[in-house]
């Protein structure tokens, strides 16, 4: 520990920030306890016109200075436009798709933004539904499904049988669970199947 930490410790007074040095699994569980600062994933968020809210990402200089910074740190860049979020936030939906739509953008720029945090941390969401609520788990990509189910609870996760699954976007299309069920949509997974950002599951368990 004390050898990484003499490491880290040049790195730094070379103002390299430590996401920039390659550290082994070991080694980032090493620092784990250590809160370093520099070590923490950087996106950074250009403030752009309302004109250039769909073509800022390839033709704003400043923007582009901006992410030739962001490479140099491991760091990424997602331009939005604070005028359109602004103005979006007052229409209904259906009016907000429709004005975007009129923008040349198919998401708000909040929506782009939840997303981009989400892959730089390397996070995503599986979701459950039944008669009462409808509720969004957010995991690790990577997490197998036994996991994942403890994310809800323990019991779930201790008692594991299987998962049944179905895509969400297949779920919208057939309209219903019951209507997914008919068309095979719904595949049973065992504990080690590797959950995917938009399942939607049901987990059977029994403790």
């Amino acid at each position: 520990e004390m050898e990484l930490l003499k490491k880290i410790r040049s790195e730094l007074d070379n103002g390299n920030p430590i996401r920039n040095v390659e550290l082994t699994d070991d080694e980032k569980n090493l620092l784990r306890d250590s809160n370093l600062l520099t070590l923490k994933k950087i996106l950074y968020v250009a403030n752009v016109s309302e004109d250039e809210a769909s073509t800022a990402d390839e033709k704003n200089q400043y923007v582009q200075k901006l992410k030739g910074l962001a490479e140099k740190q491991n760091a990424r860049v997602i331009a939005i436009s604070a005028r359109v979020e602004s103005e979006i936030a007052e229409l209904d939906p259906d009016e907000a798709r429709e004005f975007l739509s009129e923008l040349g953008l198919k998401n708000s720029g909040l929506d782009r933004l939840i997303h981009a945090a989400f892959d730089l941390l390397g996070l995503m969401t599986f979701l459950t539904a039944g008669e009462d609520e409808c509720r969004a788990w957010t995991i690790q990509k990577g997490t197998p499904a036994q996991k994942a189910a403890g994310k809800i609870h323990s019991d779930i996760e201790r008692g594991f049988i299987r998962a049944e699954i179905v895509n969400y976007d297949d779920l919208v299309r057939a309209g219903s669970m019951l209507a997914a069920r008919e068309k095979g949509q719904i595949r049973l997974e065992g504990k080690d199947y590797i959950m995917q950002d938009g399942d939607v599951t049901y987990f059977r368990f029994n403790v």
